[in-house]
């Protein structure tokens, strides 16, 4: 996924869950942040951030889409991000555990609430819930940084669709190139690592994967081992 012109700029303070205040030139501007997680290991200030500028009926002129970290490590911090990158790796045929799935749907039914994804093809019928990481330590990627009733609602939702006989996948997708292994944040949120384990347990699939980030594009790379 190729980024929009990124415009830079330097990390000042946290507005609000969907807001940032950044630096651009002299002056102080404000930024949409599309992502609602705490985002500590992020949003720092001064650090390098990098934006996108959107037009239309807005109260920001500028997405937050990229974080530099002082290691020179590019993050993507758009939570939006990893469904574009799954449909795109999909569509490709980069994903092998997919490979046999040929039709896709975006924000389907299941449960009580809506996944991502649903594919179909020879193996039949498959539903996709898809995660932004962007959380790193000692290169593990962690999910979620802060406690998550939709994710845990997910994970239940393919629990069911388990236990009908469908195929379920839970996929993570970690922002950035510096992960060798994911597994969930326990500290965060012990709820969401339960359902999770029971998930993979019912035969929900659990998969993850890093990605390459650049001034440029994003894409997905390779899988990497999922802890649980």
């Amino acid at each position: 996924m190729r980024w929009p012109p990124l415009i830079p700029g330097v990390f000042l303070r946290r507005l609000n869950r969907f807001a940032v205040e950044v630096r651009l030139g002299r002056q102080r501007v404000p930024a949409h942040l599309p992502n609602s997680g705490r985002l500590h290991e992020l949003l720092v200030p001064g650090y390098p951030i990098w934006m996108a500028r959107r037009e239309g009926q807005r109260r920001t002129h500028y997405d937050l889409q990229v974080v530099g970290l002082p290691d020179g490590t590019l993050v993507s911090a758009d939570a939006r991000v990893p469904n574009f990158l799954f449909r795109e790796a999909w569509e490709r045929g980069e994903l092998p555990p997919f490979q046999a799935y040929t039709t896709l749907e975006a924000e389907v039914p299941l449960g009580e609430g809506r996944v991502d994804f649903r594919l179909s093809g020879s193996e039949g019928v498959a539903y996709v819930e898809v995660k932004s990481v962007t959380l790193v330590e000692d290169g593990i990627g962690l999910f979620p940084d802060a406690p998550t009733v939709r994710g845990r609602r997910h994970m239940a939702a393919l629990i069911e669709a388990r236990a009908d006989g469908i195929q379920a996948f839970a996929l993570f997708v970690v922002q950035r190139p510096d992960a060798r292994a994911f597994r969930p944040h326990d500290q965060a949120d012990p709820d969401f690592g339960r359902i999770l384990r029971a998930a993979a347990a019912h035969g929900v699939q659990i998969l993850a994967y890093r990605c390459e980030v650049s001034l440029e594009e994003i894409r997905l790379t390779d899988p990497i081992p999922v802890l649980l």
